[in-house]
């Protein structure tokens, strides 16, 4: 077996060549997507690009063409729109987070300032709405519900739940909105354009959605968990921002005495360093992150049933990879 794109493994080496051709070809294509005349705009707009990533997105994207034929034309700029869409969201959640940090280096909000890090993110959604273009309606019509989504689930997070709605299924239903959207329109892409059954292409869907939303509580047991900077994050930057993670919230809801400083350290911004390595040590040790160690087992295991039905193939067996992966990295 080998490994590329965010670690999965190939048991098929033609798999394995296909996925890696088609991850850059989408990589220099999403370069193109981000140069600019101006040479600040171009080294603004390619900030974020340069900064890395796990080019999660596009890889659903390619695998899941592999349910149909993935040598088509369109796959490539349909998964750059979906990248292209996804980073222009990191500089304005950047913006409304006030974050320092992004993906190991200083955000753009930070180095530049908070107005060149949103036009940038629009100057993003334009290069992708000009791609989008040659795609036709349907590619239009399915990004346009997706930025819906996304703004919609955003909105939502910023007003907070409804009454009535509790802190953790509101947070969750964010997130299907916020993260699990885009990386469904990701698969629907590679499957549409690969010109898959449009049974596979519903499946792959409702794949990209759950497996989406697991990868965004990953990320945020891994911000607690995790020594390293796996995230993309100094581990505990949420904790530190105030950011209300799953496992901040599932400790908040927790009425065990023995969580009662836990809980009063995670209610507001921890910019005490003291303070910080407190909750962080109480979090990793509290029944809150292993409460959010299920939580991401129930999304991955729905994520898997989507795999079911579909086509036995081997980009099926590297989904299925690619969900216990998702897993692990919180390990």
């Amino acid at each position: 077996m080998t490994r590329a794109g965010l670690g999965v493994e190939f048991a098929d080496a033609a798999l394995e060549s296909s996925v890696r051709a088609g991850l850059e070809a989408i990589e220099l294509a999403l370069r193109r997507a981000v140069a600019a005349d101006d040479d600040f705009v171009a080294g603004a707009a390619r900030y974020l690009v340069d900064a890395g990533g796990k080019r999660f997105r596009p890889l659903v994207s390619v695998l899941s063409a592999h349910f149909g034929d993935p040598s088509r034309a369109e796959i490539v700029p349909a998964a750059v729109v979906v990248e292209l869409t996804h980073l222009a969201t990191l500089y304005h959640d950047d913006v409304m987070d006030e974050a320092a940090v992004r993906r190991g280096a200083t955000s753009a909000n930070a180095r530049w300032d908070n107005t060149v890090a949103i036009l940038t993110g629009d100057f993003l959604f334009s290069r992708a709405s000009n791609l989008l273009a040659d795609l036709g309606p349907h590619a239009v019509r399915l990004q346009a519900r997706t930025f819906e989504r996304l703004v919609t689930g955003q909105i939502r997070e910023t007003v907070g739940p409804r009454d009535g709605v509790g802190a953790i299924e509101h947070y969750l239903s964010v997130l299907v909105d916020k993260t699990g959207s885009l990386i469904a329109t990701a698969a629907e892409f590679g499957a549409y354009f690969a010109r898959a059954d449009p049974a596979v292409v519903d499946s792959l869907r409702r794949f990209g959605e759950q497996i989406g939303v697991a990868f965004q509580i990953s990320d945020d047991i891994l911000d607690i968990a995790s020594d390293s900077t796996e995230s993309g994050k100094t581990p505990g930057t949420d904790l530190r921002e105030g950011i209300a993670t799953l496992p901040v919230l599932y400790a908040l809801r927790s009425d065990e005495a023995a969580g009662e400083r836990l809980r009063t350290l995670v209610a507001r911004p921890l910019v005490d360093d003291a303070e910080h390595a407190e909750a962080l040590g109480l979090l990793r040790a509290s029944p809150a992150l292993a409460a959010s160690r299920a939580t991401l087992q129930r999304y991955a295991d729905a994520a898997r049933t989507m795999l079911v039905d579909l086509p036995d193939v081997p980009a099926r067996d590297a989904l299925a990879t690619l969900t216990e992966l998702v897993i692990a990295r919180t390990g």
